[in-house]
């Protein structure tokens, strides 16, 4: 059996899709996990970290 370029890639494209679509909702399930609401909490306020400023 001969699996032609064309063949080889619509089953990249498909595989691609699949992968890129689940790893988007693996993403968005981790963002609002209830779990990580603190954690994002603190990451959004310690770029107003006083601390944090340039050197002069």
């Amino acid at each position: 059996m001969e699996i032609s370029h064309e063949t080889l890639v619509g089953i990249a494209k498909s595989w691609g899709l699949f992968y890129f679509i689940a790893m988007s909702i693996g993403v968005l399930i981790y963002t609002f996990w209830p779990r990580n609401r603190e954690r994002f909490a603190r990451a959004k306020l310690i770029v107003l970290d006083k601390e944090d400023r340039p050197c002069r």
